[in-house]
């Protein structure tokens, strides 16, 4: 199994001591059946149209051949598109477009939302997860919705603002995996539940 993993700095753990993010801490619970290889192809400060344009010529040549593969793909979407002022519609769209080109492609796709970030750029962080998870949805593709069980959290708005309410910590990293972890992840990758 080859899974890669495209989005922004939050991917790859920018802010967390342990160099770990919320990626690597899922790698490490996860428990597979067969080989699997793990890819994060991040780029920091990342819109969902900058990661509609390379994501599949950068995952392209990290997967495997389909008879020999399996070949999994985790959107991680991040806050960048609120910054860049894109709308919605746009943002929507470009999600739609990743997804039904990986289905297209055979390639099982896992989407991970975008979680907390400054204060006040809270209810449009909200707005973008929701239209990401209503885009997931209509696509039967799982959702993590990391916003929504994070935003008033003590851990996390602590971690955040040790870090200047951008990055979360280790902390933060660590609630990140855990809702990854218990909202489809096992189920996907067709492993039994790690409870």
């Amino acid at each position: 199994m080859r899974i890669c993993v495209v989005g922004d700095e939050l991917s790859v753990g920018v802010g967390d001591a342990r160099a770990l993010g919320w990626t690597g801490r899922v790698m490490a619970r996860t428990r597979f059946d067969r080989p699997a290889m793990t890819f994060t192809l991040a780029v920091p400060g990342e819109t969902t149209s900058a990661l509609g344009a390379r994501w599949q010529a950068e995952t392209e040549s990290r997967f495997g051949p389909e008879q020999d593969c399996e070949n999994r793909l985790v959107v991680a979407l991040g806050r960048h598109d609120v910054d860049s002022g894109l709308s919605v519609a746009r943002s929507r769209l470009n999600l739609a477009n990743i997804l039904d080109v990986a289905d297209s492609s055979r390639i099982p796709a896992f989407v991970v939302g975008p979680p907390p970030g400054r204060p006040e750029d809270g209810e449009r962080i909200a707005e973008l997860s929701a239209a990401f998870a209503d885009v997931a949805s209509r696509r039967r593709v799982p959702y993590v919705d990391t916003y929504t069980p994070l935003a008033q959290h003590e851990q996390w708005l602590a971690d955040l603002a040790t870090n200047g309410s951008t990055y979360p910590g280790q902390a933060g990293y660590g609630l990140m995996a855990w809702l990854v972890l218990h909202t489809g992840w096992h189920s996907w990758l067709g492993l039994p539940s790690d409870e």
